[in-house]
């Protein structure tokens, strides 16, 4: 791959210029800092974290949530109970179905905020799904030049989190894509084909995150937590050309054998990108079989305590991905609720 490199004269400029329509709106930045991150106080000073996205939908389909004992309550109150203080909430563009599109974000936002939970916006720049193996672009950008590309993307992350302003919502992460191991917004920002598009995307949304919360940490995710190869490949290509982020977030779904090897490995990587980078560590996402309760609740325990451990503080949190995920939903089989709707012991790890 050829590395491409510019002033930071020159990227202030193309930043101004194409991640923005207006550009006194914002003044772009870019941070390359090698240096022991400045704690910033959070709402919460350890995030024991939940992405929930699916709720609206499960109740919507007539699913019940119940707390222990088995008696019916809100999603958010069963979680709050079991020690979770913050929120994790999807962002797509257009859905089919409208699941996780802007409105249906507000009004899980608000209901975290109501329920006294900080919040993680989490952008995946799609329609649909954003993994490592899936990040395609919205079907309304899929034909716009790079230049309108980086104005839509930021212009969608400034409105969408402004109207989360709007309703007195205050997020303390915002994380710019979705596990971006080989970028976003394919095949222009694929970060193996064209590493510096990526990084201009990434500011994209960082820029517009600042210009609305100048306080929100922006997040840059990658799956594989544990992969250190790979997080140092992605980093120092973003940061060689300029981007921007505050910190660094990682996905983690070991199997019920290789939990306690992968959580040794994930350490000396969050380790590494705090000294390497400068910058502070987060788990995005955490999960395990709901048939593996115990087994998970044990690697929760030690994922919990190897981010509290990280050097200088700078371990931030362990969010669980659709805990509440039950009786297959979805297809999906790594939720903590068993399948009468009830929080399983792994959940007891918070």
């Amino acid at each position: 791959m050829r590395k491409i490199t510019i002033t930071a004269t020159a990227a202030l400029l193309f930043f101004s210029l194409s991640c923005k329509k207006d550009a006194a709106r914002v003044a772009a930045t870019t941070q390359t800092t090698t240096s022991t991150p400045h704690l910033v106080t959070d709402a919460v000073s350890f995030a024991n974290g939940s992405d929930m996205s699916w709720v609206t939908q499960m109740e919507a389909s007539g699913l019940k949530f119940y707390n222990s004992s088995g008696t019916q309550q809100d999603l958010f109150t069963i979680l709050k109970g079991l020690g979770i203080n913050s929120i994790r909430l999807r962002a797509w563009v257009n859905p089919s179905g409208g699941w996780c599109n802007t409105s249906d974000l507000v009004a899980k936002a608000i209901r975290a905020k109501n329920a006294g939970m900080s919040i993680m916006i989490d952008f995946h720049y799609s329609d649909t799904w954003a993994d490592p193996g899936h990040q395609t672009k919205p079907a309304a950008w899929a034909s716009l030049s790079f230049a309108d590309l980086m104005t839509t993307t930021y212009n969608y992350t400034y409105n969408t989190l402004n109207t989360l302003k709007s309703n007195g919502i205050t997020p303390v992460w915002v994380q710019v894509g979705n596990e971006t191991s080989d970028g976003m917004l394919w095949q222009d920002g694929r970060a193996s084909v064209n590493m510096k598009n990526f990084a201009w995307l990434v500011n994209c949304g960082y820029n517009a995150t600042k210009a609305i919360f100048p306080s929100a940490k922006v997040v840059v995710h990658m799956a594989n937590g544990y992969d250190n190869t790979t997080f140092r490949w992605l980093f120092d290509g973003l940061k060689a050309n300029g981007a921007s982020w505050d910190v660094i977030g990682m996905s983690l779904y070991p199997t019920t054998s290789n939990w306690s090897t992968l959580n040794s490995q994930c350490l000396t990587n969050m380790n590494d990108m705090v000294s390497r980078y400068g910058k502070q560590v987060i788990i995005s996402e955490a999960g395990m079989s709901e048939s593996a309760a115990t087994t998970c609740k044990s690697f929760l325990s030690d994922l919990i305590t190897k981010v509290k451990s990280v050097s200088g503080g700078n371990g931030l949190g362990v969010f669980y991905w659709e805990p509440e995920a039950y009786n297959n939903w979805q297809g999906y089989g790594m939720g903590a609720f068993d399948p009468t709707g009830k929080p399983t012991v792994a959940l007891t790890a918070f």
